[in-house]
């Protein structure tokens, strides 16, 4: 049994999410401690409190939106300044918690200060997350907007952190990799434990998903189908039509997207991934000035097993059109390749010391830094 200290960003959910697929995986055979962030630490909080996996609050890098839900980048400046004010301390009680835990490996899912903390101490470490295709993937097709975004992006995530013994990249699309990128594992994406044990099933209903909002174009558009259609991520509300409006539940969320025709959503990594290896055609829509999202949306498409367009650009005829492939999008989906939790599993047991007895936590709790970045 070895000891594993694991941190991930805190925005969104698809990070927590594939955090919490390694820790379904992992806690048995090893005693894990999660420092989470913002959305992760709400959403793994309650999963984990009361179990022998630890769990500490962490502060977080948050990304910021305008009124109208675009990605606010003057907003992230003054976030990322804060954040970086705050950066020492929080490597140093992350350091102060290695030296006291030892834990034998770290993992990180796109955060930076755990890292930092494991190599000033001396502790190995291993990157798994998606935003590292940026550093390691052949993004050669990409329109060349894009790619000026993307060798951008890349340079803020190699910022992140360096000296990792192994980089691993969860990914619904598999792109060649760049020449001299290091030790690199391409994987699909992880599924947490309720999707690779639910039953997929072609239902009759539609599931959409947005973060945060959504245009009420889109909203009449997928009333304009005729189809049952779940709305997740907006809050619950009175139905309109045959569009229900639902709070997040992991486990109901789960079950509509088995059994759904098709997944309508932003073009988020984990959440794409998911869905494909559920078999289901994703008509995504990224957020508006989100690049990263972008570029998801340009690999959906030339996977063949969805469609994208700009919210900008987006009329009903889209979602129709889209709507009457579904079996030409559907034939298009490796569902096998898509599950990347076996592989990152192989990669990570190469890292831990074979046969270690975990070193008994010690009882006081060291305080935890300054949330307000959180």
């Amino acid at each position: 049994m070895a000891k594993i200290f694991i941190s991930m960003s805190g925005e969104g959910r698809g990070h927590a999410t594939r955090v919490r697929a390694l820790v379904e995986a992992l806690r048995e055979e090893h005693r894990i401690t999660l420092f989470a962030p913002g959305d992760a630490f709400s959403f793994l909080w309650p999963l984990y409190t009361a179990t022998e996996v630890g769990i500490q609050r962490l502060p977080g890098l948050r990304f910021a939106y305008d009124a109208s839900g675009h990605v606010d980048y003057r907003g992230m400046l003054k976030n990322l300044c804060a954040y970086l004010k705050g950066l020492p301390s929080t490597v140093g009680w992350l350091s102060d918690q290695i030296r006291r835990e030892r834990p034998d490996l770290v993992i990180t899912d796109f955060e930076p200060s755990l890292p930092r903390a494991a190599k000033r101490c001396g502790v190995p470490f291993v990157s798994l997350n998606h935003q590292h295709f940026l550093r390691t993937y052949d993004l050669r097709s990409l329109p060349r907007r894009l790619r000026l975004h993307a060798a951008y992006m890349g340079t803020i995530v190699g910022a992140y952190h360096s000296g990792q013994r192994e980089t691993i990249v969860s990914s619904f699309y598999f792109p060649p990799l760049r020449p001299n990128c290091g030790k690199v594992t391409q994987v699909g994406v992880l599924l947490r434990p309720e999707v690779a044990e639910a039953e997929p099933r072609t239902g009759a209903h539609l599931v959409a998903y947005w973060r945060r909002s959504v245009s009420e174009q889109v909203l009449q558009a997928l009333a304009s189908t005729g189809l049952d259609v779940r709305v997740y991520g907006l809050g619950a509300c009175h139905p309109r039509g045959k569009l229900s409006f639902h709070a997040v539940s992991e486990a109901q969320f789960v079950r509509d997207l088995a059994g759904c025709c098709a997944l309508v959503c932003t073009a988020g990594n984990q959440l794409v991934g998911e869905a494909l290896c559920l078999g289901k055609a994703v008509f995504a829509l990224p957020e508006p000035n989100n690049y990263e999202q972008e570029i998801n949306a340009h690999f959906l498409r030339q996977s063949g097993a969805g469609e994208a367009v700009g919210m900008s650009e987006f009329s009903p005829g889209h979602l129709h059109r889209f709507l009457s492939r579904l079996d030409e999008y559907r034939s298009r989906i490796d569902t096998q390749r898509m599950n990347g939790l076996p592989a990152a599993l192989a990669v990570l047991r190469r890292h831990l010391p074979a046969g270690r007895t975990a070193v008994p936590a010690m009882p006081e709790t060291l305080p935890t830094p300054e949330l307000a970045a959180a």
